[in-house]
């Protein structure tokens, strides 16, 4: 196992890295990808990963925020011709350049996320791009029950209804934090987000995706009443609930994406 002693480990960025490189090759092995794939790293950190990365697939960007960190990952792209490492913020960097730089070929996005900017991330190639077909993130345990939850549940919400719409999404395997360095307070897990946009019939992802953050505006409230807030008429919002068999006391988490898509088509089709 790499040794961390004397690695300076940045909180404003936060920095938690994995060192046991067998256990990364385990992780990896996981997910179940072809050789010939091409994959999409964000938050090369150490590049532990970075280096199981590249031994195992065809074509590797890893995107790294932190350029102190650039003498370190340089001399481990200069071990692997099929590896580029590109020291910026993903979240400055536009999908479409990205696309670009994997040829505007099918590529999938592996990445241990600092908590913070996790929804961020997931969601800006959710929505943006049209090349990302497999996700494979590392999450805080919670979050990843949250992605991962199903109508009913008290973690269903806003990310679980987007995922389910644009796809489906599972925990692969749950990650103590005794695996971290340095360790954080909880334990993680790796998500699978699985990409299918032709799932649905939706005419635009961003209205959608507004759409149902609307709907979880107030989510103690009924989903009737957070239509209504919206600015639905009643009427309107009584036909529509009764016409798709959405029960009027129901609240947000009790609806499927399903229903939800029904919803957003039935309104837009009456404007």
């Amino acid at each position: 196992m790499e040794n961390a002693n004397n690695f300076r480990f940045k909180k404003e960025f936060g920095q938690n890295f994995i060192f046991d490189k067998n256990f990364l090759i385990s992780l990896v092995k996981l997910f179940n990808l072809g050789e010939k794939e091409q994959i999409l790293e964000i938050g090369a950190g150490a590049g532990t990963l970075t280096e199981v990365l590249a031994t195992s697939f065809d074509k590797v960007i890893s995107v790294e925020i932190d350029k102190t960190l650039t003498e370190r990952l340089k001399e481990i792209e200069n071990k692997h011709e099929n590896l580029s490492i590109i020291f910026n913020d993903v979240l400055k960097l536009k999908t479409s350049e990205i696309d670009e730089m994997f040829n505007k070929k099918e590529y999938n996005i592996i990445a241990n996320l600092p908590y913070y900017i996790t929804s961020q991330i997931i969601f800006k190639f959710l929505l943006e791009s049209s090349y990302v077909k497999n996700m494979f993130v590392m999450v805080q345990k919670e979050v990843g029950e949250r992605f991962s939850s199903q109508p009913n549940s008290k973690e269903y919400g806003v990310p679980s209804v987007l995922i389910n719409t644009f796809g489906s999404c599972k925990i692969l395997k749950y990650v103590s934090k005794k695996m971290f360095t340095p360790q954080p307070k909880v334990d993680s897990c790796v998500i699978e987000i699985k990409i299918d946009k032709a799932k649905f019939n939706i005419d635009s992802l961003k209205e959608y995706s507004k759409f149902i953050t609307n709907c979880f505006l107030m989510k103690r409230k009924t989903l009737y009443n957070n239509l209504i807030k919206i600015g639905y008429a009643k009427e309107v919002v009584l036909h529509a609930l009764k016409e798709l068999e959405i029960a009027e006391n129901s609240r947000p988490e009790n609806v499927s994406s399903q229903k939800f898509v029904a919803l957003y088509n039935f309104f837009k089709q009456i404007k």
